[in-house]
């Protein structure tokens, strides 16, 4: 896809996220931003558009609530006029003992990781349908992809990252006759969390076949070369320097 003009939607600024936005305006598209509580990273991000000459703007935006999406669509569609590319980052990352857990901890997890992907499609796929095609990108999880469980306390968090596999997929098959290209990127050690020690962080560069951490770099790779190719789609790629190979 050529990106000159075009208009990307980002859910979820930081981190990551502000890499990517910076990437998709140096390659010409204008970028929406979506954060819940993160408005200083999300306009850092919106910087970073402007710098590159490309329109920018952020939108604060509670996901977790289900009318959430539909606005927020339309919302940048009526700042830019069009949408060709959903990026779905926002997420909940919360470790949680299985004997603790209550409806609202699933709900507050699987609203944002999987039902709000699903939400955002939704919305944004009749924009893309009316222009001739676009592209979304979900974002999973290394563990996920795998096909199992490795550490205790996240299964919340692992059953709503499974989900946005099976979601990748089945949007693919649906979308594909719109010309509408859904994947997925499953990171792993990227960046280590916030919180993260040095004993820790050696630890999961031990545990990586190559041996470090890969950086929000490769994200942007993944994203690139998703939105170059015209004929990926339903697929989830492990960006995790071999992780699960262990």
């Amino acid at each position: 896809m050529d990106l000159h003009d075009k208009v990307a939607l980002i859910t979820g600024g930081k981190r990551i996220g502000l890499v990517v936005a910076g990437e998709l305006a140096a390659r010409g598209a204008d970028v929406a931003l979506s954060y819940a509580r993160s408005k200083t990273e999300a306009e850092k991000a919106a910087g970073l558009v402007r710098a590159a000459d490309r329109r920018a703007a952020t939108f604060q935006t509670d996901l977790s609530r289900p009318d959430a999406a539909a606005v927020l669509v339309q919302s940048v569609v009526d700042r830019f006029g069009r949408l060709d590319v959903l990026i779905n980052m926002a997420s909940v990352y919360v470790q949680r003992p299985f004997t603790d857990l209550t409806a609202a901890d699933w709900d507050a997890v699987v609203d944002i990781d999987l039902r709000a992907a699903f939400l955002c499609a939704h919305a944004a796929v009749p924009h893309m349908r009316a222009q001739g095609g676009g592209r979304i990108i979900n974002f999973s999880d290394w563990i996920a992809k795998s096909g199992r469980p490795r550490y205790v306390g996240y299964l919340l968090y692992y059953v709503a990252k499974a989900g946005v596999v099976a979601l990748t997929e089945a949007l693919a098959l649906e979308l594909a006759a719109d010309n509408i290209l859904v994947n997925a990127i499953a990171p792993g050690p990227i960046l280590a969390p916030p919180g993260t020690n040095d004993e820790e962080a050696r630890a999961v560069e031990e545990a990586t076949p190559l041996g470090r951490w890969g950086g929000e770099v490769e994200i942007v790779k993944g994203v690139r070369a998703l939105l170059d190719s015209d004929f990926i789609t339903g697929e989830t790629i492990r960006i995790d320097g071999g992780r699960h190979l262990k």
